[in-house]
């Protein structure tokens, strides 16, 4: 039985606790939550994030809360509720999500990834590895938490954050081990590694994909350094470290990875320990050869882009270091599909291609564009894109010279606008965009089906930023909307 004790003594053993008052420290602690919703009986809720309110505690223990942790006190407003008071809430949040869920991180093999860019992509590619190989043995499908989705062989509902907060990431871990998944696989952020939401999580295995400029803005990382420094948390918590060697500060990343008991390095460069090499554009696939110290043999992507060749080393690698056979491996990698990431659509007259990629950061949109200039030469380009608000203001400058370069037409438009409005977005991207013909269509719907229907002959439309994603941020809330590849289809 989980107990107000235990929890106490999950927070002093970790030397969090700096006071507490339990009026009966023997009291069954039948859940935890940071959610004053999901309170209910006997819960212990903590009191979590800068915005906390104490209203948010008044509703927990109206709906029968017996106890909450947090950094300060509220008598004020709740005398005589029992509480433990922490130095630190988010690595508390981590410890009792570990002590609650005890035991469940143990019953499969986890994988965890971060880069800059591609870990939603390295990540599906990984679990259609592994549920092939599952699906022969005749056991359940791996779980997964990607900025797509969140499953964990209980449930299966989209993604809120790219890493869940600590308690939500115990509870999957225990419905995973509940409904007795074999393998894990998970996207890590940086600010998932930063703020703590995996603190303590061992992983058997931790993928760096690569490294760029990105998410530098008060409310993210003050400055790159804070950045890399944060990615680089990952390596610490693996047993099996796998990391591109043609990333940048490659160096470093390899010192930190010695940490691990073993390090695997994958790329399209001959020192990777797992090479890819002869790379062929195969229809709207490709094909190439993976060179290491099992085999040395062919395999295909039904996937464009010279970088999603990177991703499919990444998840060789990682499947290597898992003990996958290489004909599942090879399989499947070949029916790998990600909703979102390098789409391609082409009209019923064939003289308009279409592709949709959630490209949003200076790294994986200069990557796109260059692998879209270079499969398809001397077609006229049109790119639509947006940016963020509230974050990342960096990416403005940077999306903006980016399409300038490679774009004969620019088409900015709406991408979670914010607190910010679209137009003044829009205006600070078109200040970088240069002499390139640029317009704005606030309407992300319109944007698309104005780019689309105004093609020339052959052209490609290159739709970026949202992908699969079918909400778009507005203040506060989040707004549906059609995604972008729906919107494609629609006028296609």
């Amino acid at each position: 039985m989980r107990t107000l004790r235990g929890a106490l003594e999950a927070l002093e053993a970790l030397g969090l606790v700096t006071e507490s008052r339990l009026a009966d420290p023997g009291a069954e602690v039948p859940y935890v939550t940071c959610d004053s919703r999901a309170a209910g009986p006997g819960t212990l809720f903590v009191c979590k994030g800068a915005a906390f309110r104490p209203e948010y505690l008044r509703q927990a223990v109206r709906r029968g809360a017996g106890a909450y942790v947090s950094g300060i006190p509220y008598d004020d407003d709740m005398p005589g509720v029992s509480y433990i008071l922490v130095s630190d809430v988010r690595a508390a949040m981590a410890a009792l999500g570990a002590w609650f869920y005890a035991g469940a991180r143990g019953a499969f093999r986890l994988t965890g990834l971060t880069g800059t860019k591609g870990k939603s992509t390295a990540a599906y590619f990984i679990k259609f590895i592994l549920d092939d190989y599952l699906a022969a043995g005749k056991r359940p499908e791996s779980a997964i938490l990607s900025t797509l989705e969140a499953y964990d062989g209980l449930r299966r509902a989209p993604a809120t954050l790219t890493t869940p907060e600590p308690l939500d990431l115990h509870a999957h871990f225990a419905r995973a081990a509940e409904a007795k998944v074999p393998y894990f696989t998970m996207e890590v952020s940086s600010q998932a590694l930063k703020t703590g939401r995996v603190a303590g999580v061992r992983f058997d295995v931790g993928c760096f994909l690569n490294f760029g400029e990105d998410h530098i803005s008060p409310v993210e990382h003050p400055d790159l350094e804070d950045y890399f420094q944060s990615k680089l948390k990952l390596l610490a918590q693996c047993d099996t470290a796998c990391v591109n060697v043609g990333t940048d500060r490659a160096e470093r990343v390899l010192e930190q990875a010695r940490q691990a008991g073993r390090v695997i390095t994958f790329g399209l460069d001959k020192r990777g320990a797992v090479y890819g090499y002869d790379i062929v554009k195969d229809g709207d696939g490709q094909r190439f050869r993976v060179r290491c110290e099992r085999f040395d043999g062919d395999f295909s992507l039904a996937m464009p882009g010279r970088f999603n060749v990177e991703n499919a080393l990444a998840a060789v690698a990682a499947c290597l270091a898992l003990d996958i056979p290489e004909d599942y491996i090879r399989s499947g990698l070949r029916k790998a599909r990600v909703d979102g990431r390098m789409e391609t659509y082409t009209g019923a007259d064939g003289k308009v291609t279409a592709i949709v990629d959630y490209a949003h950061n200076a790294m994986s949109f200069e990557t796109l564009l260059s692998s879209v200039a270079r499969e398809y030469p001397g077609h006229a380009l049109t790119v639509v894109f947006g940016a963020p608000g509230g974050k990342a203001q960096i990416r403005r400058k940077s999306l903006g010279e980016i399409a300038g370069r490679y774009a004969g037409r620019v088409i900015l438009t709406e991408d979670d606008l914010g607190p910010e409005t679209v137009a003044d977005i829009c205006r600070e991207i078109a200040a970088h965009v240069g002499d390139t013909p640029c317009e704005t269509i606030e309407d992300r719907g319109a944007a698309i089906e104005a780019a689309i229907l105004g093609a020339k002959p052959d052209a490609v439309v290159v739709i970026a930023g949202k992908g699969h994603e079918a909400t778009q941020r507005r203040g506060t809330e989040r707004v549906p909307c059609l995604s972008d590849a729906a919107l494609v289809r629609r006028v296609l």
